[in-house]
C-alpha cells in the first residue's frame, strides 16, 4: 500500500545543493571499534535548515509504503512506513544525491541503494538486529542520515551480558556501521510513550551485483521491485 505525505511548505533554497564545508568539521564519537571502522556517529554533519528542507520534501514526495512481513509463522505489519531507491535512477525531485554526498565525505563507499524509513511517532520502530549480510558487499558500511525530530538508536553487542549503549540520532546526523560490526553488534529503535515528532532516516547501502540485478534492493522480505 503506497502513502503519499501531505503537502508541506518547502524551504525555498535548492533542497539538491550542499555546501560540502557543512560535514568538513564534523566531528566523530567512536561507539564501536574493528578493522572496518567500527561503527561511528558524527552528531553535526547537515546544518539546521538544509536538514529540515530534506525531511519535508522526503515526507511530501516520498511514496512511502505500509508493509507486511513474515515473522516467524504469522504475518505482522511493520511498524514504520518504507520506500527503496536504487542511487543510478534517482528520482530527480528528491535530494537523495545530495545526501549521498553528504555520507561519501564521512563514508566513502560505493553505494547503489537508499532505503528510507519514516518513523511516525513513538510507536513506530525497529526490533534489535543486524542487518541479513547476503543482501551486503562484505567490507562496504551501512550509512544512515537522520531528519525531522531526534530518536533514541540502541546498539548493543552480541556477548552475552552486553547492554545496549543509547545514541540519540539527531536531524542532521550521520552513524555509520561497518559490515563486520554486523557480526558483533545489533542496532534498533524501541517504541516509547513520550510524544515524539516524525523521523525519517535514509540509509545507504552497497548491495551485491546479483541482488541489484533481480531487483532485490528494497527490505529483505521484499520480492523484486522492478
Amino acid at each position: 500500500m503506497s502513502i503519499t505525505g501531505s503537502p508541506l511548505d518547502i524551504a525555498p533554497a535548492d533542497p539538491h545543493l550542499i555546501h560540502m564545508d557543512l560535514f568538513s568539521a564534523a566531528t566523530v564519537r567512536q561507539l564501536a571499534e574493528d578493522a572496518e571502522g567500527g561503527i561511528r556517529y558524527w552528531p553535526d554533519v547537515v546544518d539546521a535548515a538544509t536538514a529540515d528542507g530534506w525531511f519535508r520534501l522526503l515526507r511530501a514526495s516520498v511514496q512511502w509504503e505500509a508493509q507486511q512481513r513474515p515473522m516467524y509463522d504469522r504475518v505482522v505489519a511493520v511498524p514504520r512506513l518504507l520506500a527503496s531507491y536504487r542511487l543510478d535512477a534517482l528520482p530527480p525531485e528528491l535530494p537523495l544525491d545530495a545526501m549521498l554526498a553528504a555520507v561519501q565525505g564521512l563514508a566513502p563507499a560505493p553505494y547503489n541503494t537508499a532505503g528510507l524509513n519514516l518513523y511516525r511517532d513513538g510507536r513506530d520502530s525497529v526490533a534489535m538486529h543486524h542487518d541479513k549480510l547476503h543482501t551486503l558487499v562484505p567490507g562496504h558500511p551501512i550509512a544512515l542520515l537522520s531528519l525531522g525530530a531526534p530518536r533514541r538508536m540502541n546498539i548493543r553487542a552480541k556477548a552475552d551480558g552486553a547492554k545496549a549503549l543509547p545514541v540519540e540520532l539527531a536531524p542532521g546526523s550521520v552513524l555509520a556501521m561497518s559490515h563486520a560490526s554486523q557480526l558483533t553488534h545489533e542496532h534498533g529503535i524501541p517504541k516509547t510513550t513520550r510524544a515524539l515528532g516524525e523521523r525519517i532516516s535514509v540509509v545507504f547501502r552497497v548491495r551485491p551485483a546479483a541482488r541489484m540485478e533481480a531487483g532485490l534492493y528494497g527490505t529483505h522480505w521484499q520480492g523484486p521491485l522492478e
